[in-house]
């Protein structure tokens, strides 16, 4: 008989959610785990073929083996590079304080 741990697979848009729970065979992979989860076919918006993968908020490569009581988690594509958005508020913020000066 083979070991089984529990675990949960998590995708998430801005207007839905959604976490599936799972027990599957000790040794499964992070991208086996999500295969197995069917969770990909609600979320037909993500890519599986350039899938960003968690666990509990950490980046994790496809072929991670899990644990018990991990939750992987999809992450969808940064729809805005957070560098360029922080860079384009400083450059704003600057213009402001030099119009402000009396």
């Amino acid at each position: 008989m083979t070991e089984r741990i529990h675990i949960e697979v998590a995708c998430a848009l801005p207007q839905r959610q959604r976490i599936i729970a799972l027990e599957v065979e000790k040794g499964v992979t992070a991208l086996q785990a999500v295969l197995q989860s069917g969770i990909l076919t609600q979320f037909s918006m993500v890519d599986s073929a350039s899938l960003k993968l968690g666990i509990f908020s950490k980046a994790i490569k496809p072929d991670t083996v899990l644990r018990d009581g991990d939750r992987v988690e999809i992450y969808r594509p940064l729809q805005a590079d957070p560098k360029a958005v922080r860079r384009q508020r400083a450059e704003a913020g600057k213009g402001m304080s030099k119009g402000g000066e009396a």
